[in-house]
């Protein structure tokens, strides 16, 4: 019989720690400290409980919980002394059944990453979806870490031991992940569709109504049909739109979802988690023949990422009234017109008007997405409850200065471009850390014309600035013009700026962000209160509608806009119970009882 949090919380204190042998390798002090922490509320409790013992831990106590794990496909496999999880987990992964050139790439690969960090190589072999990573998957993830600094690859084998011990409490107490599992398999199933050109590198991309996104929306469709909407349609910019109705006729909807389209071989969670939380959700109530007592509307959005055509949020900006007809007429990179690609695609522009909602029909806004950055997972909290996705405002600008050469002019003569946006790159760096959740990039470089003996002439430059309000933003903005004023009179150099892009902060309303806040307390997880760094859907929708949204978990330190973004069963099981909870009203509903 599974072990249930009721028998951990009754169990003496010796009973519970050999309740919890091995679930960290050879370490039952991390059980016995974080059994201070009874009773856990959940399984999730007890999780974060054991985590929060490695971050109190002294550095020493986490570099020997390092060591005593075994190498992957080492001595220790083939000696048989391997403990059972750590035989039954490299078993899974196909470690056991290496062929004599494996062995000696990986044992090479485990002597560099030894004699550069001091500990052995740790991955959680089962993987994300606990099913088993393949080889090749671990021979290149062990590959890219070699390449880490010491500092973040002690953080990465940390989490990666903490992932090991998440999956072995899974077993022990037999959690049910198939709400998690199913989402994920429809992330990775939608993901073999890409546009040309990428499908053949292996990459995920998929931009505006191409015919890799054309199948992405007939595949939703088809999902959403079989988890039992009562009405599918595909709308005139190409937004797929499931409605499950209310208990009551013309009862008000509470709409959600995210977008499907990607950036360039981005990856599999951004947006589409969004889809499939709230379809997984819907499902269930399908399954148990209930209704709410509103309408709920999951929208797959076809555009946010801006990636085919100069026309960002076009889904979700088309719901509110905000589709520019002039966007019509803009091309791709092959001379295709917005315009054709619709009619090819069989949509009609003139029917973008009717899609418009009316936000009286509607209770608000609500989007589930991936974090797209790395304070969950180096917290190691599977949720976070979005307070405000930032403001942003970006630029575009030149530094022109006098070219010359680079032997016979003096350093106290120059008049260097590249060396004054240098300049205000560090300061908008060090202005923005100041904030703490304020953030400031130049992300684009460039010397025209450049030469390895001349001092620049000219340097062109991008900047980002983003804050989690309005009034924070707009101080950091007066703050770096200001200094790029500054600099390039000291310097005798000269700029030029256009504004390219401002988006207003769109803070959560206190209503719905309470909301997530009593679905993720109720599953035993802390509050983690974070902006959004990110622009979301959700940031449209607010302009006519109260919004909330609910971040989750990254892993590979949270990266996204990469083809390795990617998220657990594991914490896409807790955004869907959080989904579901938020629904019921926090309610205790029939379906709450095996979520512990």
């Amino acid at each position: 019989m599974p072990l249930t949090i009721q028998q951990l919380n009754a169990a003496p204190a010796a009973e519970a720690v050999a309740l919890l042998e091995g679930v960290y390798e050879h370490s039952p002090w991390v059980a016995e400290r974080a059994l201070a922490a009874r009773p856990f509320r959940s399984l999730a409790h007890l999780k974060l409980a054991m985590v929060q013992v490695l971050q109190r831990a002294s550095s020493d106590e986490q570099i020997g919980l390092i060591r005593v794990h075994p190498e992957l496909a080492g001595k220790a496999m083939e000696s048989n002394t391997l403990t059972a999880e750590s035989t039954n987990e490299q078993g899974k992964a196909g470690l056991t059944n290496c062929t004599p050139e494996e062995f000696a790439h990986i044992r090479g690969l485990n002597k560099a990453y030894g004699d550069k960090f001091g500990f052995p190589f740790i991955l959680a072999v089962r993987g994300p979806r606990g099913t088993g990573l393949a080889k090749r998957e671990i021979i290149a993830t062990f590959e890219r870490r070699l390449h880490h600094h010491p500092s973040f690859e002690l953080g990465e084998a940390l989490r990666n031991i903490h992932r090991i011990a998440e999956i072995r409490l899974d077993d022990k107490f037999g959690r049910d992940l198939t709400l998690g599992n199913d989402v994920w398999d429809w992330q990775e199933q939608l993901s073999v569709h890409t546009d040309p050109g990428y499908a053949e590198l292996g990459q995920l991309t998929v931009t505006y109504l191409t015919d890799a996104h054309r199948a992405c929306a007939a595949q939703i469709s088809g999902w959403m049909r079989e988890c039992g909407f009562d009405t599918v349609h595909i709308d005139a910019v190409g937004n797929v739109v499931g409605r499950y109705e209310g208990s009551t006729p013309d009862a008000k909807a509470l709409l959600t979802g995210s977008h499907y389209d990607t950036v360039r071989n981005g990856g599999k969670y951004d947006g589409r988690l969004g889809i499939f939380v709230p379809m997984a959700c819907v499902r269930e109530l399908k399954k148990q023949n209930r209704r709410l007592p509103f309408a709920f509307e999951v929208v797959g959005f076809a555009e946010e990422e801006g990636q085919r055509y100069k026309a960002t949020f076009l889904g979700s900006g088309a719901l509110i009234g905000h589709f520019d007809n002039a966007w019509l007429d803009q091309q791709d990179a092959d001379g295709v017109t917005m315009r054709d690609a619709m009619a090819h695609a069989g949509l009609k522009p003139e029917d973008i008007p009717k899609i418009q909602r009316d936000p009286s029909k509607y209770l608000g806004f609500v989007e589930v997405h991936i974090e797209q950055g790395p304070v969950l997972t180096e917290l190691d909290y599977p949720l976070g409850i979005v307070t405000s996705i930032n403001g942003s405002v970006r630029y575009v600008g030149e530094v022109i200065g006098m070219a010359s050469h680079a032997g016979t002019t003096p350093m106290d003569r120059r008049r260097d471009a590249a060396a004054a946006t240098a300049e205000l790159i560090l300061f908008a760096e060090q202005r923005a850390a100041k904030d703490g959740d304020s953030v400031a990039t130049v992300g684009m470089l460039q010397v025209p014309n450049g030469s390895i003996n001349v001092v620049p002439g000219a340097c062109r430059f991008s900047l980002d600035i983003r804050a989690p309000n309005n009034e924070q933003r707009d101080r950091l903005v007066d703050d770096i013009l200001a200094a790029l004023k500054e600099i390039c009179e000291r310097r005798s150099v000269r700029y030029t700026l256009e504004e390219t892009m401002r988006a207003a902060a769109a803070p959560s309303d206190a209503a719905w962000q309470q909301r997530w806040e009593k679905a993720v307390d109720a599953l035993g997880i802390p509050l983690f209160r974070m902006p959004s760094g990110a622009g979301h859907d959700a940031m449209k929708l607010h302009e006519v509608m109260p919004q909330a949204m609910l971040f989750v978990r990254g892993i590979n330190s949270g990266i996204s806009h990469n083809p390795l973004e990617s998220s657990t069963n594991d914490d896409i099981q807790l955004a869907v119970e959080a989904f579901q909870l938020l629904l019921d009203g926090i309610g205790p509903p029939p379906f709450l009882a095996h979520f512990v």
